[in-house]
């Protein structure tokens, strides 16, 4: 008997593909509960293996002519380029990086023409209501975004009939608005396209402040027609103390440096003021620049562009609802807010517990559920006293506290987060 062996058909079948983390996905401990991305959100894993990475070749930046300082150098320089294609700046912005939001507001008051009137709201957080000059406008707060529009859309016709002129008929000096992107106490979005329409029609240049917007929803410069933008890396899932300033180059580049030292300088003379100082994001960096910072925030920056935003608000609105809903059914919780119950709104929320302590929440929240959520008057003391004299009105009781409690979501909530906060909340005091 004879058997013929006939060879079975070769077939080859790719390797398994190896395991790539998710670069949104969120450091934490596990156990515990954190609701407070508002104040500093947790790091991400693009911004922490980015670190990682670089952190054995970390050197100097513009300054070495070794390997080590020429990849920083390249590092810090694509991370400026990152950032910019992620909040869509223009031919001819500048893109600085500073410290956080407030550093950079900061540093655009200082680079202001003489002569400039800021116009601001009410509703703002400190570093958007502090470092202006005096003479600024300060809004009342609207009772809706429509009435925002219409108010700043006033406000800059008044001053134009009546400000200082500098030769012709109407004032033609440089007016600033400053506003905020999304509320830090309440999540409401402003209507930021629309408030750069009507600064547009008066000839007035518009900051926004998207500290609390970035980390929620695309910003766009371009698109928006805003001027400038300011936002924090400590939001935006990249803890390193980074920041950055982003907008038109030409009241930068004509202002004295925000930092005299090394780096903003072109030349040095003998002479005490014999100084020609840079043009360009230089001209404010000088120092040592927070090269890791940078570099985790462009990360960052690169991971959510290529990362699904719609369904990332989508699932984000999911749990805010949920939020929202659990905190309506408890009838001695009272939530903040500036305009409707419908406007749109980021991943925030502030409330207060009647007849309790907000501190006291706070702290039992955590000791006893292991919940991390802010209380307070969260940098915005002007918005939330009115915002708690507005909840008492709203809700009928006289045993509402004098500050909030907030709760802030963002990459890595769960349901059963939002739930576990609800449900420690419905429990007697």
């Amino acid at each position: 008997m004879t058997v013929t062996l006939v060879p079975a058909p070769l077939t080859l079948s790719a390797p398994p593909a190896p395991h790539r983390p998710d670069p949104l996905a969120v450091l934490g401990v596990p156990g515990e509960i954190n609701l407070d991305h508002a104040a500093s959100a947790p790091c991400a894993r693009a911004a922490a293996d980015a670190v990682a990475e670089l952190l054995p070749w970390y050197a100097s930046v513009h300054r070495g002519a070794g390997a080590l300082s020429r990849r920083c150098t390249l590092a810090y320089e694509r991370a400026r380029q990152t950032v910019a294609d992620f909040l869509g700046a223009r031919p001819g912005d500048h893109v600085i990086f500073t410290r956080n939001t407030t550093d950079a507001v900061n540093l655009l008051a200082r680079a202001l023409p003489a002569g400039t009137t800021v116009v601001t709201f009410a509703g703002e957080h400190h570093a958007n209501l502090l470092p202006w000059p005096r003479g600024s406008v300060r809004l009342p707060v609207p009772a809706s975004p429509a009435e925002a529009v219409r108010a700043l859309d006033a406000a800059l016709r008044e001053l134009r009939r009546v400000g200082p002129r500098s030769g012709g008929g109407a004032s033609e000096l440089p007016v600033l608005v400053a506003v905020t992107g999304a509320s830090n106490m309440t999540g409401e979005r402003w209507p930021v396209a629309e408030l750069a329409r009507a600064a547009r029609r008066h000839d007035a240049r518009i900051l926004v402040d998207a500290a609390q917007l970035a980390p929620h929803a695309p910003v766009d410069l371009a698109a928006l027609d805003v001027d400038y933008l300011a936002l924090s890396g400590h939001k935006l899932y990249a803890p390193f103390g980074v920041g950055v300033l982003v907008g038109r180059g030409d009241w930068l580049d004509a202002a004295p440096p925000y930092l005299a030292g090394g780096g903003a300088t072109s030349h040095v003379g003998a002479a005490t003021h014999d100084v020609r100082w840079a043009t360009g994001p230089a001209r404010h960096e000088a120092g040592t620049p927070n090269l890791l910072g940078a570099v985790a925030l462009a990360a960052v920056c690169a991971a959510l562009g290529e990362a699904d935003r719609d369904a990332l608000h989508a699932r984000e609105q999911a749990l805010l609802t949920r939020l929202r809903n659990g905190l309506a059914a408890l009838p001695h919780v009272v939530e903040l807010r500036i305009f409707g119950p419908d406007a749109p709104r980021v991943g925030i929320v502030s409330f207060v517990v009647a007849g309790r302590d907000s501190a006291e929440v706070a702290a039992q929240l955590a000791s006893t559920h292991r919940i991390g959520v802010r209380d307070g008057l969260f940098c915005a003391h002007p918005l939330a006293r009115r915002l708690l004299v507005e909840a008492a009105a709203r809700s009928g009781r006289r045993d509402l506290p004098p500050t909030a409690l907030r709760a802030s979501l963002g990459l890595g909530t769960t349901a059963a987060e939002v739930d576990a906060l609800v449900s420690a909340l419905a429990q007697p005091g």
